[in-house]
């Protein structure tokens, strides 16, 4: 007889990203064409010549042996130069990890972070891999509102903070939304975390992509802290700067010494060392940076301009997003709610979109961590996710097929 799985992980609920993922994936074999994929991050440009350069010439030297749990030393120190030129972030090499991404060095943070019974401030509207890690990590989620243009206030935050609150989680440019947050936005945020003895999480994925506004890192604005004061551990990748998705590769830097050395207990259970090829890539990245961020914004900002103004004249989007590779959409007027849309969708015109009620997912959890059931938030049930960083073909076909779609359904209601 198979035992019975009785695991927090067990009560998890599985991302709404990977079931369009699938969805997607069988229609292309039942249909047998290709679906216009408007549901991945994945860019349509590629790393420069440079970086792959530098990962195959590592594998051709037989630079294939571990690294330290840390990473590469001299990895470690361009990031950290790159913190202090770009950022305003001042690290050091002591108090900075590699990662295989950032997303497993958000879980290796959060780990670092956790403590039994204590909770975690997330946005309503959330990348859904943040709640997962939480889970996983022990935390208790408890998510603030934002405002209709996405946006958090302190308020709003310190409204449903308790006295088990240990960690305040900042995504800006956010995942899903491309919210951007101005300097008095964090300043505010930063003091109440600073207040209440809150550490923070600052996830800047998509730092490279800003169309609006200026990025601001959170913790540019500890510079004058003590660095044993300091509260704002920040998260970088290679994936959407660089387009390295496939790389793995990321970077944290711990707010202190105490959580860099706690990190690295964690970093040694799970990971023992990032890929070294992918180190000497990261390398290069950074090395040429300046030019290759430059040319992907563009890119993406191109594809932006071009193909989401129909959206914004047909009512579902009501402006271009700030930052970030995504927008989402309201589609109420078709009367479907986002499962129904994007089902529908894909069905018909072969537009894979992801569920916006997946990114307002919440989560119930009992005594023991336990996800006992979970709903989502009333105020999602007509939003999708579209990503824009794709070929701009693909998106330009396929957000005219998600029009038509729209046009058919509100045909069908009148």
């Amino acid at each position: 007889m198979t035992p019975a799985i009785h695991s927090a992980a067990e009560s998890i609920p599985s991302s709404c990203l990977h079931g369009i993922f699938r969805a997607a994936e069988e229609q292309e074999k039942q249909a047998g064409v290709d679906v216009m994929k408007l549901h991945v991050g994945d860019p349509y440009f590629n790393p420069g010549e440079d970086v792959a350069a530098a990962f195959v010439d590592a594998v051709q030297r037989g630079e294939t042996k571990y690294t330290g749990v840390e990473g590469m030393t001299a990895l470690r120190e361009a990031a950290v130069e790159k913190l202090r030129v770009d950022n305003g972030i001042d690290s050091d090499v002591s108090r900075l990890l590699i990662s295989p991404g950032s997303c497993q060095g958000l879980a290796a943070l959060l780990q670092t972070l956790a403590e039994p019974g204590a909770e975690i401030l997330l946005p309503e509207l959330h990348w859904p891999v943040h709640v997962q890690q939480s889970l996983l990590a022990g935390f208790r989620p408890v998510l603030y509102r934002l405002d209709e243009n996405f946006h958090p206030d302190a308020d709003s935050i310190a409204a449903v903070a308790t006295p088990r609150t240990k960690v305040l989680l900042i995504n800006s440019p956010a995942n899903p939304t491309g919210a951007i947050l101005d300097r008095a936005e964090i300043e505010s945020l930063l003091q109440l975390a600073r207040e209440r003895g809150w550490h923070v999480i600052s996830d800047e994925a998509y730092e490279h992509f800003t169309y609006d506004r200026e990025h601001l890192s959170v913790a540019s604005l500890e510079r004058d802290v003590p660095v044993a004061e300091r509260i704002v551990h920040s998260v970088f990748t290679f994936s959407k700067s660089f387009a390295m998705t496939g790389y793995r590769l990321g970077y944290v830097a711990l707010a202190n010494d105490k959580a860099a050395d706690v990190m690295k207990v964690v970093q040694e259970a799970n990971i023992i060392g990032t890929s070294t090829p992918a180190q000497y890539a990261g390398i290069a990245a950074l090395a040429s940076r300046a030019q290759s961020t430059a040319a992907n914004r563009k890119l993406v900002q191109h594809n932006r301009d071009v193909a989401l103004p129909p959206l914004i004249d047909a009512g579902l989007l009501r402006e271009l997003p700030a930052g970030g590779w995504y927008a989402m959409l309201d589609v109420g007027r078709t009367g479907l709610d986002s499962e129904t849309f994007a089902t529908k969708l894909l069905e018909a015109k072969g537009v894979a979109v992801v569920p916006g009620n997946g990114f307002a997912m919440r989560p119930h959890v009992d005594d023991h961590g336990r996800v006992t059931s979970h709903d989502y938030a009333p105020w999602a049930q007509h939003l999708v996710r579209i990503a824009f960083c794709v070929d701009p073909t693909w998106l330009e076909n396929g957000i005219g097929r998600l029009l038509e779609f729209v046009e058919e359904c509100d045909e069908r209601s009148a």
